[in-house]
């Protein structure tokens, strides 16, 4: 399974850096074929929030058939604006089995006529603007994540993490998702 997320200049470092985590424990523990990958639009480095630099693995134009999009926020405004962004978002959801956002990367994904009518959630700061911008969708709080079909949205930036795990949950198994938690020393907060 491929699990490529994608990364832009001003991403929130741990929306990417959370669940690249988490997926790689997940995949180190179970001694399984994951292949997590960072995607960027080019393969120069990202410069992502408060001045981190990070290498993208791979580019849009070379990265391998991806089974698990994860999109994620940060100052997303700027991407919201670049045609080649969503097109290659919408391209990728159209072909991949789940499809998630963290914090604002569902902003990415409403622009990409991905998320109309579904359920969503986003960071508590930024759930106003997103449902303003995206009036077709239903916006909540006080959720970690919320999951609908192959598409699943989470809060801001720790609750990646936590949805990455549920992820781990129900493509291993609800033991390993813990397991990963505890190689992490992370507590996982569920969902209720």
């Amino acid at each position: 399974m491929n699990i490529g997320i994608y990364i832009y200049d001003d991403a929130e470092v741990l929306d990417f850096s959370g669940p690249f985590e988490v997926f790689s424990t997940a995949k180190r523990l179970a001694d399984n074929d994951w292949q997590v990958c960072l995607i960027a639009k080019s393969n120069t480095p990202v410069m992502a929030r408060g001045g981190f630099t990070v290498n993208p693995h791979y580019s849009f134009a070379d990265h391998p058939a991806i089974d698990l999009l994860i999109v994620v926020g940060g100052v997303h405004t700027h991407e919201l604006e670049k045609p080649a962004v969503i097109n290659w978002i919408r391209k990728t959801a159209g072909v991949a089995s789940k499809v998630v956002s963290v914090c604002t990367g569902a902003f990415l994904l409403a622009k990409a006529d991905l998320l109309d009518g579904l359920t969503v959630t986003t960071h508590w700061e930024d759930q106003t603007d997103l449902t303003t911008m995206f009036p077709s969708l239903n916006v909540i709080a006080n959720k970690r994540w919320v999951s609908q079909g192959k598409f699943t949205t989470s809060g801001g930036i720790s609750a990646g993490i936590d949805m990455s795990l549920q992820l781990v949950s129900e493509l291993i198994s609800p033991e390993h998702a813990e397991l990963t938690a505890k190689q992490m020393e992370y507590q996982w907060h569920k969902n209720t």
